[in-house]
C-alpha cells in the first residue's frame, strides 16, 4: 500500500478532512521505516490545526519540519522559506500538508514546477461524515477545484471518513461505498481507508491504514 506513495508526497482536501492527522501518521510511519522524512507545513489558510504545533513529537522522531514564517504566533501570514525547494528532490522522503480547499492549493501551486521535475504522490483527503463533502457527487468539485489552483493532479483518493471516537465498524465500510464511488466518478484510484488504531481489526482488510489519533477539536480534548 504504502509502496505506492513517491519521495514527494502531497496531502490536501476539504477543510476539516484531517489532512493534518493523516500527514503526522505518514511521517511517523516512512520514518520507523528508517527512511529520512521531511514533513512541511504549508497549511497557511487555517492557524488552529497545524503541522507546526507538533514539533516536539517530530523533533524526538527524527523528522525534520518546516512550517510558515509566523507559525505559532498570532500573525497568519502566508509566509514560507526556501526551504522546501531545496529539500525537494534531495533523498528525503517530503510530505507537504496543504491547506484546505482551493485557497490552501494556491500556496502549493508556487512549488508546482519543482514537483513536476519528478515522480510525484498527492493525495485527494476525504471524510464524508464532514458538511459539504457527504457523497461522492459534492466531493469530487473540490478535488478539481484543488487541482486548478495547485496546478498539479492527483493520484489518488485516501477515505479518511471518521466521526472521531464515535466511527463504528458499519460508518467505515459505508464510506468506502462512497470512496469507491468517488473513485469512479473522477478516475483516481482509492489508495486506502485510514481508520483509527484501535478500530483497524474489526476491519480485516489490506485497503486499511490504521492511525494515531494526534490532532483533536476541542470537543475532543
Amino acid at each position: 500500500m504504502l509502496n505506492r506513495l513517491t519521495d514527494t508526497i502531497i496531502v490536501a482536501g476539504h477543510y476539516g478532512s484531517g489532512k493534518t492527522n493523516l500527514s503526522l501518521n505518514l511521517a511517523l510511519r516512512l520514518r520507523n521505516e528508517g527512511k529520512p522524512v521531511t514533513l512541511c507545513d504549508l497549511d497557511v489558510v487555517n492557524p488552529y490545526f497545524r503541522t507546526a504545533d507538533f514539533r516536539p513529537m517530530a523533533e524526538e522522531k527524527g523528522i525534520h519540519l518546516i512550517v510558515p514564517t509566523f507559525a505559532g504566533s498570532n500573525l497568519d501570514v502566508p509566509a514560507l522559506t526556501g526551504e522546501l525547494d531545496a529539500r525537494l528532490g534531495k533523498g528525503d522522503c517530503v510530505i507537504i500538508d496543504v491547506g484546505g480547499d482551493d485557497d490552501g492549493a494556491y500556496a502549493l501551486g508556487r512549488y508546482a514546477p519543482k514537483i513536476l521535475q519528478r515522480p510525484y504522490t498527492m493525495l485527494f483527503v476525504v471524510n464524508f461524515f464532514r458538511y459539504l463533502t457527504r457523497t461522492p457527487e459534492e466531493a469530487a468539485p473540490y478535488l478539481a477545484d484543488i487541482e486548478a489552483a495547485s496546478r498539479l493532479s492527483f493520484t489518488h483518493i485516501v477515505n479518511n471518513s471518521n466521526l472521531a471516537g464515535q466511527t463504528t465498524r458499519q460508518d467505515v465500510e459505508e464510506s468506502i461505498r462512497k470512496a469507491k464511488e468517488l473513485s469512479r466518478l473522477t478516475g483516481k484510484p482509492l489508495l486506502f481507508t485510514a481508520v483509527r488504531e484501535d478500530l483497524a481489526p474489526s476491519l480485516p482488510r489490506e485497503d486499511i491504514f490504521p492511525v494515531g489519533v494526534y490532532v483533536k477539536t476541542l470537543w475532543q480534548e
